[in-house]
């Protein structure tokens, strides 16, 4: 993440610089005295260093002999150079930082590599400059410190399925000790958990195993289900033998219906069913029997 730095020499002072060198310079070429070229040069230098640009979304500190007097901005910002300096330009918008734990231990004992994204910005600028020496590095070793933390007290299960719960902790430990800084965190999201290969494949294998152990209950459970309606239906048949020939009829009914079939019946069928008649019938409409 890039550190917070000092504001350049912005363009409206190199203007003024320039403006009061060259109308010091006329001035010294029209009297003939180059006191006033130096008088123009010096005016210059005191505007270049005393005028500064703050932006829409920055604050800057002022320092009076190295007392802080206020905070500066957005905008046009005069200061009195030697006497007075200013602190690193803070800026307030919404920022990302990017921590990772690298082989960090779960509590199952489990080797994960986590990456997270962490949501920040600073409230308080006054606060983000006298409290804090970098706060920006210190809110990113903070985060990895907090992320480690946070992988012990949880198993493996919960950090892949529970993604967002762990974020919501890592915001809540975090912005704890990062408001005294006047720096609010507002969330943090878990990008990606990673696990050794060898226990990748490990859990395929296992996941795997237990479809496949799933769809083999599932198959007994429906065979359990036919048999008891074979049984079923069979003591229905028994007790009622017309519904077993009117069963029989319609299944040989719909193997003949189509064109070009052929059924083989056992003789003793065709006479115990009576299916004679139907097999003429069939005959007749152009089937073969």
């Amino acid at each position: 993440m890039r550190r917070i730095q000092m504001q350049e020499v912005n363009g409206v002072a190199l203007l003024l610089f320039a403006v009061c060198f060259l109308s010091g310079l006329a001035v010294a070429q029209a009297t003939h005295q180059p006191a006033a070229a130096i008088a123009g040069g010096v005016l210059g230098l005191y505007f270049l260093f005393a005028i500064k640009i703050i932006r829409q979304w920055e604050k800057v500190a002022v320092l009076r002999l190295g007392r802080f007097v206020g905070l500066r901005g957005p905008g046009l910002c005069h200061i009195f150079p030697i006497l007075e300096t200013l602190s690193p330009y803070v800026d307030q918008r919404v920022r990302v930082a990017s921590v990772s734990a690298e082989s960090t231990l779960t509590r199952d004992t489990v080797p994960v590599n986590v990456d997270a994204i962490i949501f920040w910005m600073v409230w308080n600028a006054e606060k983000s400059i006298l409290e804090v020496e970098d706060f920006v590095q210190a809110i990113t070793l903070s985060a990895q410190t907090a992320l480690r933390e946070s992988i012990g007290r949880h198993e493996l299960a919960q950090m892949i399925t529970e993604r967002e719960t762990l974020g919501r902790e890592l915001q809540r430990i975090l912005d704890e000790k990062t408001n005294p800084w006047g720096i609010t965190v507002q969330s943090v999201e878990i990008r990606d958990v990673k696990i050794p290969q060898a226990l990748e494949d490990a859990m395929s294998r296992q996941a795997q195993a237990q479809r496949e152990r799933q769809a083999r209950i599932i198959l007994g459970q429906a065979e359990s289900e036919i048999s008891a309606s074979f049984v079923q239906a069979a003591s229905s048949y028994a007790e009622n033998p017309v519904a077993l020939h009117l069963r029989a009829m319609n299944m040989l009914y719909e193997a003949v219906k189509e064109k070009g079939a052929m059924v083989i019946v056992p003789s003793s069928a065709v006479e115990t069913m009576g299916l004679g008649g139907t097999l003429a019938t069939a005959s007749l409409g152009g089937a073969k029997p």
